[in-house]
């Protein structure tokens, strides 16, 4: 799962940074998720360490009267920009001086290695798919780890527009196992009337606003 939207009021990168927490929405987001899988046979719910992702595992955690445990290995993805403003036509890109983190997208190089998250992220479900064997686990994680695990189950390229992540907020990309090969990979938006236009998927940015990715 996806993290509900968060308080971000100047546009910044986030990232890993500590303090930001979910909005009056987000809040609204992960309730949404934790109805939705209320009669799901859920024996475990971990999350990454940062804030937005434990406040949006909670409820879910809390409906299946869960101990909610914490995978590092969950953490949104390492970016050079972290604590910078994004937007269309202004922001961190304007700047010529951060133009040399942007050489090599296949990497990328402006950021931690795309294999580095498949390797985390795999170790992050195989963990949780055996704290539930026979059961089912709910993960809360960041859009860019999410989909690049997912890409890479999916035998995709990991290198990407990052405007086509299907992958908007308090999203579920189901993973299912057999005995310990993954055999199938879903996906769903259950909050999907909750977020804003601007942040679905494919959404054309729209200046001003925050982008719907990289968080």
């Amino acid at each position: 799962m996806r993290h509900g939207e968060v308080h971000n009021p100047d546009g910044v990168l986030y990232g890993r940074r500590s303090g930001y927490h979910l909005s009056e929405l987000g809040r609204k987001m992960a309730d949404r998720v934790a109805e939705h899988l209320a009669g799901r046979d859920i024996t475990h719910v971990v999350a990454s360490p940062l804030e937005r992702a434990q406040e949006t595992a909670t409820p879910v955690a809390q409906a299946h009267g869960l101990e909610l445990a914490t995978d590092e290995r969950l953490i949104e993805a390492g970016n050079v920009f972290e604590g910078k403003a994004f937007g269309v036509g202004d922001g961190a890109l304007r700047h010529p001086a951060n133009w040399r983190h942007l050489t090599n997208p296949f990497r990328p190089s402006w950021g931690e290695p795309y294999i580095e998250q498949v390797v985390r992220m795999m170790g992050a479900l195989n963990a949780a798919r055996d704290a539930a064997r026979g059961h089912e686990a709910v993960c809360v994680s960041h859009q860019l780890p999410i989909w690049i695990v997912r890409s890479f189950v999916e035998r995709r390229r990991l290198w990407h527009d990052p405007r086509r992540r299907q992958c908007t907020l308090a999203s579920l990309t189901s993973f299912t196992y057999q005995g310990d090969r993954i055999v199938s990979v879903g996906y769903s938006e259950p909050a999907r009337d909750l977020v804003p236009a601007h942040l679905l998927a494919g959404a054309k940015p729209v200046k001003g606003k925050p982008k719907g990715y990289g968080a």
